[in-house]
């Protein structure tokens, strides 16, 4: 495997995720890293001031916990997933999630906003809609608040296609609609059982100057851990902000 070659979105095969050993190997507990983001963006929500909206999770995979973040705050919840297998996975999750989750609820719970739900299952697939789409192809001005989560740099080696998928996010929110995204710091590629799959390397600067031209409001911080997932593990970003529109 050549590190440095160019692997676009286009050539790899989504399809063969495989979405328990995913949810196995990163969220079976809650990680500190993850312990951190989670209460990065629970804070950042419960603050945003949206009520009855519409919200929208680009890229889930296997991973539940940004979905759970807008919860309290959306009539509807999309989650648009390419891969077929997550899709899968996904709709399996939505009919009743596994308690591996609790643990991440339990960390929202401590904030009252979302004390108000009272089975966070039932609420989950009440409210949310699954579908097959890629982050390139999300309509504009659509949602009231939005995550993607360690998808904009994990799709390709591309640095344009990063680009892209962060501004297409970005754009798919209404004018002043919060969001709260998640990047790999410095990836060059990750495994999921013995498929390879592509990663672009970033830094924050990366992800301030993306955001600068289509977001206000922008916080970007740098997560670290002292248990990293891989040798190769630099850290995790997450930026929150509004929608520029």
């Amino acid at each position: 495997m050549t590190l440095d070659a160019l692997i676009l979105n286009s050539e790899v095969d989504w399809d063969t995720f495989d979405s328990d050993e995913y949810r196995n190997h990163n969220y079976q507990t809650v990680r500190d890293d993850d312990g951190q983001i989670v209460r990065l963006i629970r804070n950042f929500f419960a603050k945003a001031g949206v009520e009855h909206g519409r919200g929208i999770d680009v890229g889930p995979g296997a991973n539940l916990y940004p979905a759970l973040a807008m919860l309290p705050f959306c009539r509807r919840l999309d989650l648009r997933e390419f891969s077929a297998s997550n899709v899968k996975w996904l709709n399996q999750q939505i009919d009743e999630f596994d308690q591996n989750w609790d643990a991440f609820w339990s960390i929202y719970r401590q904030r009252d906003a979302y004390t108000r739900i009272t089975d966070p299952r039932v609420r989950l697939r009440r409210i949310s809609v699954v579908e097959q789409a890629s982050v390139f192809d999300l309509p504009e001005g659509r949602w009231d608040l939005g995550t993607m989560f360690f998808v904009a740099c994990s799709i390709s080696t591309d640095m344009t296609e990063f680009k892209n998928a962060v501004h297409s996010f970005v754009r798919c929110l209404r004018r002043n609609a919060p969001f709260a995204a998640a990047f790999m710091s410095q990836s060059r590629g990750y495994w999921v059982g013995d498929t390879w799959f592509p990663a672009v390397p970033i830094g924050s600067a990366d992800v301030k100057e993306c955001l600068q031209a289509i977001a206000k409001d922008v916080h970007i911080e740098e997560i670290e851990t002292r248990s990293p997932l891989r040798d190769d593990h630099h850290g995790m970003i997450v930026a929150t902000g509004r929608a520029a529109g």
